[in-house]
Order: structure tokens, then sequence, then C-alpha cells
């Protein structure tokens, strides 16, 4: 299931200069470059400005731009000449540059985590407050305090912003398994599906995915959302494997076991910036 993008209807005969767009809503820094750091970017001059892209060659039938952090992305077919990439750029040069200045301004705006005691981040749609403890418990110890929207860590007095942004990253992570888990259990109950495998994403670009042999991705930070988020994408992932596709059968089937899901969805369109922290 993708962020907000906008899908372009494909031709049945492949057109390179046919274009995807999306722009991805999560801005995690620990998001794995798109490109090896080896390899080399791209430039264009588009009259007095410059622009350098990474270059992605798929399968795919259509040229695709992304826009994150990393700057732009291009994908586009093997059989694309560079000319016809190049040409596609500068056609929506005006796009690909507010897209870049929107992406800048959203990224000041959000609000940014203190990794240190008293900090706080969402957690199932509400703040969690951060405590460090030192002394004699286990430097591996972690404390959730439901009632008291609080998490405690047992480090040492000498753990820094990175040691105590891993730990709490790694137990936000682990409740995202548990809690998608039982989720999927529980809904794939109700629709009379299961699943193959289920596997954590980091995507910058798609809240959760499902292919035709049973595999879903949900990105872990979801468990940054209220449970009815989080629910309605796993429902929507779920009925992928009754219809793969976005058709009316697809929506009366996710509509069959979360009733009422439009508002979930309409939540995950334009998320709440607090909902969405600085990691």
């Amino acid at each position: 299931m993708p962020m907000p993008t906008r899908q372009p209807k494909f031709k049945a005969r492949p057109d390179p200069l046919a274009l995807q767009f999306e722009l991805p809503l999560l801005f995690p820094e620990e998001v794995a470059p798109i490109a090896a750091p080896s390899e080399k970017l791209r430039r264009i001059h588009l009259g007095l400005r410059s622009l350098d892209y990474r270059l992605k060659r798929s399968r795919r039938r259509s040229i695709g731009f992304v826009v994150d952090d990393l700057g732009l992305t291009v994908t586009a077919p093997r059989w694309v000449t560079q000319g016809q990439i190049d040409e596609a750029v500068r056609e929506k040069e005006r796009w690909i540059f507010a897209k870049i200045a929107e992406m800048r301004e959203r990224r000041r705006a959000l609000p940014r985590v203190l990794w240190q005691d008293g900090g706080t981040l969402p957690y199932l749609g509400e703040p969690l407050t951060l405590r460090i403890a030192s002394g004699n418990q286990r430097t591996d110890a972690v404390l959730f305090e439901p009632d008291a929207r609080r998490l405690t860590l047992a480090l040492p007095p000498s753990a820094g912003p990175q040691q105590v942004k891993d730990r709490v990253q790694g137990w936000l992570q682990a409740e995202a398994k548990r809690i998608f888990g039982e989720r999927l259990e529980l809904y794939g109950t109700r629709l009379g599906v299961r699943h193959r495998v289920f596997r954590l994403s980091s995507a910058a670009t798609r809240w959760g995915s499902c292919s035709a042999d049973g595999r879903i991705l949900l990105n872990w930070r979801l468990v940054h959302f209220p449970l009815s988020s989080i629910d309605y994408v796993v429902a929507h992932e779920l009925a992928h494997l009754k219809e793969m596709n976005h058709g009316p059968g697809f929506w009366r089937t996710v509509a069959q076991i979360l009733p009422g899901f439009e508002a979930a969805r309409a939540h995950l369109k334009d998320p709440p910036q607090e909902l969405l922290p600085l990691l």
C-alpha cells in the first residue's frame, strides 16, 4: 500500500514518457541510500540551474520520479534511452524543483526527537516519554509503563543520544512486529485468508505491500500511529490476497473486515506531523 502518490494509467503499449510521481511522507535517516555510495550521480543542466539525480534501471514500463531526502531518483525501463530520460526530466523541471523545495520545508517542520531523558515521541498515536535509569539494572533492560506512557531505558551514565536512539528504535521495531503480527492474525481469520510471510520494512514511499504469493511487508513506522491506522493497512494488504487490484471488489473486501475504513485511510493520506517525527 503506497503512501500518497499519483499513479499513471499505463497504455497497452509501453510509453517511456508515461510518468509516475511519488512523494514520500517518511524521512527516516536510517533508510539505506537508493544508490550505492560508489554510484555516480547524473547531472543535467536546466537553464541556469543544474540538477543531479540517481538513475535506476528496472523492468517497469514507464519513467518514474521519486523526490526524497536523497534528492531526485529517476527509475526507467532498460530500453529507454538517456536522451528520452533527460527530456522527461526537462518536461517536469518545475514539478521537480517544487517538490524538492516542499521536501525541505516539510523536513524543517517535522518534530525532532530528543534522544535523552524527558524526550518524547509518538507510540500508537500518543506521546511516549523517555526515561533514562542507571544503577544496578541490566543495561539491556527496557520497561514500558502503559498507564504512565513512559519508556524507561537502563543505560550507563555515559550513554549518548545515538545509544538512546538505537535502544528506543529497537524496542519500537519489536513492538511493531508483535502488534502487526497480532493484527494480521485477527483480520486474516475474519477474511478467511492467511499470509505466507510477514516482515517489517523501512520503505520511504509505502506503508505496506502484498505479493501474489502471500508475502506481506509493513512499514515499522506505522507503530507511531493509532491502532485504527495500523488496522487499515493490515486489512488493505490482506484484502489483496483475494483481490490483487484496487477495483470495487477489493474495496468491498476491505469493508467486509474493517467497516468504516475510510476515516483511517484519510488519516494516513494526510497524517499529523507530530506522528511522523524526524528520527
